[in-house]
C-alpha cells in the first residue's frame, strides 16, 4: 500500500509562484531563448523532479558497475555541501568535505573511474573532455542533474520514489517537487524505486497507467537490497554476520539521509535489539553530534553493543579528526544496492548498452 503524501495545502500561494518561475525558465528552453548543449559522447542524467531521497547514488552506481568493465566513466556531480566551488576532478586523496559525500563515497568505491563536481555541469563536461586521450571519459553519468537544462543529455532516467510518486505530490513549498509532473515528460526512462521486491506485472502495469507515460517512455521499477554489514575501519573491528549480530549484538542505528526507514526496516528484518538515531540528509557530523550518538550508544550493553551507519553517513564519519577511538573497532557500514525484478534487469541493461553503442556509432568525435 503506497503511503499517503504530506501536503502543506496553506502554502498553495507560494507553490503557485515558485510553479511561474519554474515554467517560464522550462519555457526559456523550450523555446531555444536559453541554449541547451549536446556534446559528443553518451551523456546520461540521472535525476527526479522531488526533494528527497529517491536512491539517485546507487542507481548511478549500478550504472558504473554495469559499464566500467566496457568502457571509460567519468561521473560528474553538483558536489552538494561541499566546501570547495568551480570544477574538481577527485583523487584518491580528495577528502569528503572537497567534493562532496555522495562523489566521495563513489570515489572510493570506484577508484579506477574518473569523478568530478562541478555546479555548471556545461563546463564541468568540457573539462572532462580536455583530459589527455587514455584518461577522457567515453561515458558521463551525471548524477542529479535533471533540472540541469544547460545540457542535453543523450540519455534522461527519472527516478520516483514508489511511496512518493511525482503524480500525487505538489510543487515546493505546499510538496516536494522541484517543478511540475509535466517535466517529467523529458525523460527517456522512468524508475520507479523503492518497490516490493514481490511485485508482479499487474502491478507494474497500474504504476504505468498512473504516471501517464508517453509512448516513447520505458518504465522500471527497483528494489532496494543491502548486503552484509562491513567495518567501516577494516582491521580495527571484527567481520560480524547478521546471525551473529542478532544472537550477540545491540545495535544502534545512525543515520543523516532523506529517507532513513527502509534502512531501518532492513535491519530490522534480524534484530529488534535496537535503537535509532536520525539526522537530516547530507549532515555534517559536530562534536555536539558525537556526544549525542554517545549518549545514545551508552544506553546499551557496553560488553555488546555495535553502531550501524549507512553508507553516505560513513563517508562523513571516515574523516572525521574528532571521532572517538573507541568507536573504531564497533562501528559498521550496511552497503546498498539496487535490483530490478521480474524481467527488468536484462531490459534495462539492453536499453543501456544499444543506446551507448549507438551514440558511439553516430556522434562526432568533435572536442568540446
Amino acid at each position: 500500500m503506497r503511503d499517503s503524501i504530506s501536503l502543506h495545502p496553506w502554502l498553495a500561494p507560494f507553490a503557485f509562484l515558485y510553479g511561474l518561475g519554474v515554467c517560464f525558465r522550462n519555457w526559456l528552453f523550450d523555446a531555444g531563448l536559453l541554449r541547451s548543449e549536446r556534446f559528443p559522447l553518451p551523456v546520461i542524467c540521472i535525476g527526479n523532479i522531488a526533494v528527497g531521497g529517491t536512491g539517485k547514488t546507487p542507481h548511478t552506481e549500478y550504472l558504473i558497475r554495469l559499464l566500467k568493465e566496457r568502457y571509460r566513466i567519468a561521473v560528474l556531480s553538483r558536489g552538494y555541501k561541499r566546501k570547495t566551488s568551480g570544477f574538481l576532478l577527485a583523487t584518491g586523496q580528495s577528502r569528503c568535505e572537497e567534493i562532496g559525500d555522495e562523489p566521495y563515497q563513489m570515489k572510493r568505491k570506484f577508484p579506477d573511474i574518473q569523478v568530478a563536481v562541478d555546479a555548471d555541469r556545461r563546463r564541468g563536461i568540457c573539462q572532462l573532455l580536455a583530459l589527455p586521450p587514455d584518461k577522457r571519459p567515453e561515458v558521463i553519468l551525471l548524477d542529479d542533474a535533471f533540472q540541469h537544462r544547460y545540457v542535453c543529455p543523450s540519455l534522461r532516467i527519472l527516478l520516483t520514489d514508489n511511496h512518493r510518486l511525482y503524480t500525487h505530490d505538489r510543487l515546493l513549498p505546499m510538496g516536494r517537487l522541484r517543478e511540475s509532473a509535466q517535466g517529467a515528460r523529458r525523460a527517456d526512462i522512468i524508475v520507479v524505486t523503492k518497490c516490493d521486491p514481490k511485485i508482479n506485472p499487474m502491478e507494474v502495469q497500474l504504476l504505468k497507467r498512473e504516471l501517464t507515460l508517453s509512448p516513447w517512455q520505458a518504465l522500471f521499477v527497483s528494489t532496494i537490497a543491502y548486503g552484509d554489514v562491513e567495518p567501516l575501519f577494516p582491521g580495527e573491528a571484527p567481520t560480524l554476520t547478521w546471525d551473529a549480530i542478532a544472537s550477540e549484538k545491540a545495535v544502534l542505528l545512525v543515520s543523516g539521509i532523506a529517507s532513513p526507514a527502509p534502512f531501518e526496516q532492513a535491519v530490522r528484518t534480524y534484530t529488534d535489539r535496537l535503537i535509532t538515531l536520525a539526522f537530516p540528509d547530507h549532515h555534517a557530523f559536530t562534536p555536539a553530534d558525537i556526544q549525542k550518538i554517545q549518549r545514545r550508544f551508552d544506553q546499551l550493553d557496553a560488553s555488546s553493543r555495535i553502531m550501524i551507519t549507512t553508507e553516505k553517513d560513513a563517508a562523513r564519519l571516515r574523516e572525521l579528526t574528532f571521532l572517538p577511538r573507541a568507536w573504531r573497532n564497533r562501528l559498521y557500514v550496511l552497503p546498498i544496492r539496487v535490483e530490478f525484478p521480474l524481467d527488468g534487469e536484462e531490459r534495462f541493461r539492453s536499453l543501456i548498452w544499444k543506446h551507448i553503442d549507438t551514440c558511439i556509432t553516430d556522434y562526432s568525435k568533435d572536442k568540446c
